[in-house]
C-alpha cells in the first residue's frame, strides 16, 4: 500500500526533443530497504533518478514523499529532503583532503579561519556509525576507487539524507571492493536509510537488493522481490523476446572445446615501455605474447595504462623502448596504417573523440581507416557502390539504427556509434583485433552478439586483445587475462586459474611470484 512507501513516483514522462525517455513511469521506494533499478543502456534509469535529484525537471508526473506531494527543482532542493545522489563519475577535487571534499560547500562552524575540527568529529563519528573506514586527511587523488566512492557516501550522510540513490556505484571497482560496498549499504539500512541502486548487471542486484524494479525503453516492464527473481526472468524483462537465451554466451555454460587457439605466435611484445611528452612513465617493461587463435584479456581499473598499450599495439603512439614482434616480424617502426594493411583491426575506447566523424556519413564512417583498402578503394580511387552496398549490409547484420549509408554520422546515439565501430571492425578480415571496451553502451542482445563476434574471430585462428573494464567480460570469453596496474603486466593468468578475488588483488598492485 502506498502508505507504506517512503517514496512514490507517479506516471512520470520525460522526452529530449523527439527521444521519450520515461513513458508514464511509476516507482516505489519502501523504508529500510536496497531497490534494485535494473535495466539496459537507454532503459530511463539514471533520467528518473535525475528527475528524483533536481537535475532534471519532468514534463509530467508528482512525487510523493512520506505522504506528501514534494516539489524538486535542483539537487539543493532533494538535499533539503533528505534525497542524496552518488554519481557514476565522482565529483571530486582531486588535490584536496577527504575532509574538504566531504564539506565543501556546505556550511562550517569557522570559516574564516578555516578550523574544521567540529566537522571532522561529526565525519569522525559517522565513519564509525557506518563501518567506514577512511582517514581524513588524505587526499582524495591518492586513494583507491572504492575509498574514492566512500567519500561520496560520506559526503550525502554528511548532509543527512535518508535516501540514497547510487548510479552504477560498482564501475571501475575490484570484486573486493564490491564485497566492502555491499556490507556498508547492509549497514546503512540496518540505522534506516533506504537505498536506489541503478545497475545493469544482474548479479549484482539478485545478491544485495531486496526488491528489483526494471525498465525497458523508458516504461515499466516488472517489480518483484528479490526470492521472486531470476536471471531468466530479469533478463527477458529487459530486453523482450530479442533474444535467444539458449543460444547466448552470457547465459549458457560454455566449454570452449574445439578452441582454434595453437602454438603459434601472432603478436609479442618485448619490454615495451613508453613516457610521454610530459617525461610520465606510462608503459614499463610489458612482455607478453598473443598466440593465433587466443582471446587475451587486460583487466585492470580505469587508467593504469590500457589505453597507452592499445594505442602502442596499433602505432598511434611510439614506444621509448622495446619492440613489438608480428607474425615473426619487427614492427615496431610501423605506422597504424601499415599495421591495419598486415591485418590489424581496432575499436578504440572513445568512441566519439578516436575513430568516428560526426560530420561524415555513416557510411564514411564504416569504413574510415580502411576506405583505401579493397573492395572499398582501387588505386586510390573509392568504389562508392561497393562502399554503399557493403555498409547497408553491415547496417542490417549489425541492427545499426539509422536511416541509410547516408545519414549524418553526428545523428546517432551512443549505442549506434559504438555498433558502427563494431561492424566496421569485424568486417574485416583480420590476423589481430584489438579491442578496448567494445561493448560500452550497448544491450544485452548487442554485447551478446559481440561476444559471438569475438568468440567466431578466435575460431578461424585470428588473434583478439581485449581491454575491458568489466571483470565479468573478460572471465567470460577470455583464455588468458593480463592484469595492468600503474602502467606494469603484473600478472598473466590462464583460464583454468581465473578467480575474481585474485584478479581484483593484482588490480590493486600485487604482482603474482612467476607469470
Amino acid at each position: 500500500m502506498e502508505q507504506d512507501n517512503i517514496l512514490t513516483m507517479h506516471q512520470v514522462c520525460k522526452s529530449f526533443d523527439k527521444v521519450v525517455a520515461l513513458d508514464e513511469v511509476n516507482f516505489e521506494l519502501k523504508p529500510k530497504e536496497i531497490l534494485g533499478l535494473l535495466g539496459g543502456n537507454g532503459a530511463g534509469k539514471t533520467t528518473l533518478m535525475n528527475i528524483l535529484y533536481g537535475l532534471y525537471k519532468a514534463d509530467s508526473g508528482s512525487i510523493v514523499l512520506k505522504d506528501q506531494a514534494v516539489t524538486i527543482l535542483s539537487p539543493r532542493d532533494a538535499l533539503n529532503h533528505g534525497i542524496g545522489m552518488v554519481h557514476q563519475h565522482f565529483l571530486q577535487i582531486n588535490n584536496y583532503t577527504v575532509l574538504e571534499n566531504i564539506i565543501l560547500g556546505s556550511k562550517v562552524s569557522q570559516p574564516l579561519t578555516s578550523n574544521y575540527t567540529a566537522e571532522a568529529a561529526k565525519i569522525k563519528q559517522l565513519c564509525e556509525r557506518f563501518g567506514l573506514d577512511i582517514n581524513l586527511s588524505d587526499r582524495v587523488e591518492t586513494l583507491p576507487m572504492g575509498t574514492r566512492q566512500k567519500v561520496e557516501i560520506l559526503k550525502a550522510l554528511y548532509r543527512g539524507v535518508h535516501i540514497l540513490i547510487l548510479d552504477e556505484p560498482t564501475t571501475n571497482l575490484i570484486p573486493q571492493e564490491v564485497d566492502s560496498l555491499f556490507e556498508t549499504l547492509k549497514i546503512m539500512v540496518k540505522e534506516g536509510l533506504s537505498i536506489v541502486f541503478i545497475t545493469h548487471k544482474l548479479r549484482e542486484v539478485l545478491s544485495i537488493c531486496d526488491r528489483i524494479t526494471v525498465l525497458r525503453e523508458g516504461k515499466n516492464v516488472i517489480s518483484l522481490t528479490r526470492k521472486d527473481a531470476s536471471d531468466e526472468m530479469l533478463v527477458r524483462a529487459m530486453v523482450g523476446d530479442n533474444m535467444d537465451l539458449d543460444k547466448s554466451i552470457m547465459f549458457t555454460d560454455r566449454d570452449k572445446s574445439g578452441s582454434a587457439i595453437t602454438k603459434k605466435e601472432t603478436l609479442r611484445l618485448e619490454g615495451v615501455s613508453k613516457v610521454n611528452q610530459q617525461k610520465i612513465q606510462e608503459l614499463t617493461d610489458i612482455s607478453l605474447t598473443i598466440n593465433a587463435g587466443e582471446i587475451l584479456g587486460v583487466a585492470g581499473v580505469a587508467g593504469n595504462g590500457q589505453r597507452e598499450l592499445a594505442e602502442v599495439v596499433m602505432g598511434i603512439q611510439p614506444v621509448s623502448a622495446g619492440k613489438l614482434i608480428f607474425n615473426e616480424r619487427d614492427i615496431t617502426s610501423l605506422s597504424t596504417k601499415e599495421r591495419i594493411a598486415q591485418g590489424f583491426v581496432y575499436i578504440p575506447e572513445d568512441r566519439l573523440a578516436d575513430g568516428f566523424l560526426n560530420k561524415a556519413s555513416v557510411a564514411h564512417n564504416l569504413i574510415l581507416g580502411y576506405h583505401n583498402l579493397e573492395p572499398y578503394s582501387r588505386k586510390g580511387i573509392i568504389n562508392w557502390k561497393n562502399v554503399n552496398e557493403s555498409s547497408r549490409k553491415m547496417i542490417t547484420e549489425y541492427n545499426i539504427k539509422t536511416t541509410g549509408p547516408g545519414e549524418i554520422g553526428g545523428n546517432l546515439s551512443g549505442g549506434n556509434i559504438q555498433r558502427v565501430m563494431i561492424a566496421r571492425a569485424f568486417s574485416q578480415p583480420s590476423t589481430l583485433m584489438v579491442a578496448h571496451n567494445p561493448t560500452r553502451g550497448l544491450d544485452i542482445p548487442s554485447m551478446d552478439f559481440v561476444y559471438q563476434k569475438l568468440l567466431q574471430h578466435a575460431a578461424i585462428g585470428a588473434s583478439a586483445l581485449l581491454l575491458s573494464e568489466d571483470l565479468d567480460e573478460l572471465l567470460l570469453i577470455c583464455d588468458r587475462i593480463a592484469v595492468m596496474y600503474r602502467g606494469k603486466v603484473v600478472g598473466i593468468l590462464p583460464k583454468e586459474k581465473f578467480e575474481k578475488y585474485e584478479i581484483g588483488r593484482l588490480m590493486s598492485g600485487y604482482e603474482l611470484e612467476s607469470k
